[in-house]
């Protein structure tokens, strides 16, 4: 058997392409060729089940296979093996029978990831780093003969009698000059961990020192030798595969610090395992994130039949589960996958369902089954339902349910649960509830005081995320409106039909309002003396509501629309309590006296809003001095 001919495809342009720009990431090539052989391994196995094949077995690891001297690249299989004619038929003729079409297509294309697999073209990636790709391949089929292929990345190719005297195949890459970093040993083991670290079928990469038992010494102690062992590199049962009841607390967890060796421990897990619309496995873990705001996304790893594929899995899972970690794998996903693959497939849209769904499931038996746990757990998982809430409905609608609010007082309730306890008091006079916040209960802590002790409740909303969660809220809620305590008096926040009557004169009254004003040095104040109960603070100053949320969203990057709020200047309501008795005294003191008064409680009332900095700071100080 002597056989050279030109693969039939009726361009040369194909080869160019896949050395330069078949992946962005030329390393993926052994990604390519171990999920082959892989996949000839479970074939072979197969047929054996079948009874179709009824030779031994034998050992079915795949081997990768280091030759500095040579610059090679071996990877060796004891799978079905090929015929002169299937290599004729899948490597000449298959792989390439839509080569022209690539090309053209290549052409147009955004992301070159969206086009292989489509052209079984996932053998040729060899081209991207060898100048010569030699196959040794042995068919498990009786009086099969080997059979030797050779191509130099050129159209032609060799096909001759081989020298492969077990079944299986050998594939053998000689590497070329540019990259010469696939002939480094820890650059192997490096690519093989990352993609092949859970395939279904053993991977040997060289071999390693291990300590073995080795009888005791005189003492009786225990005693251990260094042996060599062959360097498996791979899990080929991960926890993913297994069934749900098979597995322990401690195989999660085992499992999870296998995965990243440097997390805490997550909070809890959800076992996906789906087979019909779609085929669905993996193990999502909460991990414990507290309210920095860490949304790190690439912490879910997506496999294809335990292949390795990407972590970016932004469009298959729902983006408030971008925070999860763990692993999902799905046949319905190719391994080649691309951003528009993703966007478009209809699998990937009922896989995103599913997981919120199972998400969503998840959290509700927590919270049914043990609340005390769930509420202890609650600073974790707090983050994922507010995010969840916010950007997917369906999950909004699941999640009202066992949604929790905290109040000042460390108190948990659900949306009914507050909605029942703050109707009584905190409905004003349009018949619309107002629930109170602070996003910081220490510098707050005036205004607080002052609801308090008006019966009324005050929820934390202390989180980065609690800004928009608020407004969508509000959005949500019937009749409901939501404040901060600190952005109006307690009586503006929740305006009642009594009414306080004012003890000054109108004279009195335009006189006060005269002498701060003239106090005030900073712009955007605009002062005004209200009837307020005489328990209130003499001065508050208050941003108003809608305008200080538009600026904290901006603040976060809200986009184009918010950014406009961020840009424009502070504005602040300086609310004088004509009805508190500092302010009768400022009424009735001379003039000079007014301006010394006005100006000692103006600053009070910014320094309790954390404004009083600088020279301004200094001079209070001063005189707060010469007035004790």
């Amino acid at each position: 058997m002597q056989e050279k001919g030109t693969i039939s495809i009726h361009t040369e342009n194909i080869f160019p392409i896949i050395k330069k720009f078949l992946y962005s990431d030329h390393e993926i090539f052994l990604r390519e060729l171990v999920s082959n052989a892989v996949d000839a391994t479970q074939k072979i196995k197969r047929l054996s089940s079948l009874g179709q094949y009824q030779g031994p077995l034998g050992d079915l690891q795949v081997e990768v296979k280091l030759d500095k001297e040579q610059k090679t690249l071996t990877i060796s299989d004891r799978g079905i093996g090929m015929t002169a004619d299937e290599i004729k038929k899948y490597i000449n003729q298959i792989a390439f029978s839509g080569a022209t079409e690539f090309v053209e297509k290549f052409k147009e294309a955004k992301d070159a990831n969206e086009l292989i697999g489509k052209f079984g073209l996932g053998f040729y990636s060899a081209f991207m780093v060898a100048e010569k790709v030699e196959i040794q391949t042995l068919s498990f089929q009786d009086g099969a003969q080997p059979a030797r292929w050779i191509c130099d990345g050129s159209t032609e190719f060799e096909l001759t009698e081989g020298n492969r005297t077990e079944r299986g195949t050998d594939i053998i890459l000689y590497i070329n000059s540019e990259s010469e970093e696939f002939l480094e040993e820890h650059r192997i083991q490096e690519i093989l961990s990352k993609y092949c670290a859970f395939l279904p079928v053993p991977i040997k990469f060289g071999t390693r020192t291990t300590s073995v038992p080795d009888g005791e010494d005189a003492e009786g102690k225990p005693q251990y030798k260094q042996e060599e062992v062959d360097n498996i590199i791979n899990n080929t049962q991960p926890i993913w595969t297994k069934s749900p009841s098979s597995l322990t607390e401690e195989d999660y967890l085992s499992f999870y610090r296998e995965l990243y060796p440097m997390a805490e421990d997550p909070l809890f897990w959800i076992h996906l395992n789906v087979d019909y619309p779609f085929n669905l496995t993996g193990v999502l873990y909460f991990p414990k994130v507290k309210k920095e705001m860490e949304l790190r996304p690439n912490k879910i790893k997506l496999f294809s039949r335990q292949v390795f594929i990407t972590d970016e899995v932004k469009d298959i899972v729902p983006e408030f589960l971008m925070l999860l970690h763990g692993v999902i794998d799905s046949p319905d996903i190719p391994l080649n996958v691309s951003r528009s693959f993703l966007q478009a497939d209809s699998n990937v849209k009922k896989i995103n369902t599913y997981i919120t769904k199972k998400v969503a499931d998840k959290l509700s038996e927590l919270y049914r089954k043990d609340r005390k746990i769930y509420e202890e757990k609650w600073e974790d998982i707090g983050m994922f339902v507010k995010y969840g809430m916010i950007t997917d409905e369906k999950f909004y609608d699941k999640a009202k349910e066992f949604l929790l609010l905290t109040n000042t007082g460390n108190d948990f309730f659900t949306l009914d649960e507050y909605k029942e306890k703050t109707t009584p008091l905190q409905t004003d006079k349009n018949g619309e509830l107002v629930y109170l916040y602070t996003t910081d209960p220490g510098k707050q802590d005036a205004y607080i005081q002052s609801a308090t002790t008006r019966g009324y409740d005050v929820l934390k909303m202390d989180s980065p995320l609690d800004n928009h969660f608020i407004s969508h809220l509000e959005h949500k809620l019937e009749k409901t409106r939501i404040k901060r305590v600190d952005s109006g008096t307690v009586d503006t926040l929740i305006q009642k039909d009594e009414t306080i009557p004012l003890i000054l004169t109108e004279e009195q009254s335009a006189a006060v309002k005269a002498a701060f004003e003239k106090q005030i040095s900073k712009p955007g104040m605009q002062v005004s003396v209200e009837s307020l109960s005489p328990q209130e603070l003499p001065v508050t100053i208050t941003m108003d509501e809608f305008m200080r949320r538009m600026k904290d969203m901006a603040q976060m990057g809200g986009g184009a629309g918010m950014h406009f709020y961020g840009t424009l200047p502070d504005n602040y309501a300086v609310t004088v309590n004509g009805n508190h008795p500092l302010i009768s005294k400022i009424a009735s003191a001379d003039e000079s006296e007014q301006q010394r008064m006005a100006k000692q409680a103006i600053d009070l009332a910014l320094l309790s809003q954390g404004m009083l900095t600088g020279s301004d700071l200094t001079a209070f100080v001063k005189r707060s001095v010469e007035m004790i």
